[in-house]
């Protein structure tokens, strides 16, 4: 029985390395190496337009896809291309289009600064005049006393979520309740015997 097995072994294994010999190599994208900055970031030159753009505050799938669609509907770019190998002007036109989005006409459903507080424009905010305006607004919900105002302020929940298991500030409650039981335990416990050894005194 051990002769007839050991062929077929050998006939598995060079089955197995047969396989490997026909498996496809993996196709990677040519290395470029290179960083593109845009809008206060640094991008991996690697990566296509949408992917790209989707590393920047404020950019998400949706804007991203509308950016891109619109860079290659008007500037004839690609949206598959590689923002490292973007020339120099084509980055210009891309931050030109992040910086007034309304240019390429995509909707202002998809900004992130809709009918704002003090121009009453819509308007889409990336990088670091996101954060300040965010910034902002929590500091003149605090000013003015809303109720958002007072959450922001203790730092609690914004938005309307329970608050009994998740969002506690402070020493841990289950873990207080647990030692103070234990503790009541102990002292109902030691009470009676101490009591009666008095007694007997």
């Amino acid at each position: 029985m051990a002769k007839e097995e050991e062929p077929t072994r050998k006939d598995d294994e060079a089955k197995g390395q047969h396989n490997e010999h026909d498996a496809k190599p993996k196709q990677e994208r040519p290395k470029t190496g290179s960083i593109v900055r845009i809008a206060g970031r640094d991008i991996d030159g690697e990566l296509d337009i949408p992917a790209a753009l989707m590393q920047i505050k404020g950019i998400g799938y949706n804007i991203a896809s509308a950016l891109s669609i619109a860079l290659r509907d008007i500037y004839n770019i690609p949206k598959e291309s590689q923002i490292g190998k973007l020339g120099e002007s084509d980055v210009a036109k891309l931050e030109g289009l992040l910086k007034d989005p309304k240019k390429a006409n995509i909707p202002a459903y998809l900004f992130n600064r809709r009918n704002d507080r003090d121009t009453g424009l819509d308007s889409h905010l990336v990088g670091t005049d996101l954060i300040v305006r965010t910034r902002q607004d929590i500091e003149n919900d605090i000013r003015i006393q809303s109720w958002r105002g007072f959450r922001h302020k203790y730092g609690q929940k914004v938005r309307g979520q329970k608050t009994r298991s998740t969002g506690r500030t402070g020493a841990t409650v289950g873990v207080t309740k647990k030692a103070a039981e234990a503790a009541q335990k102990a002292a109902q416990a030691g009470a009676p015997a101490g009591g009666t050894a008095e007694a007997k005194k």
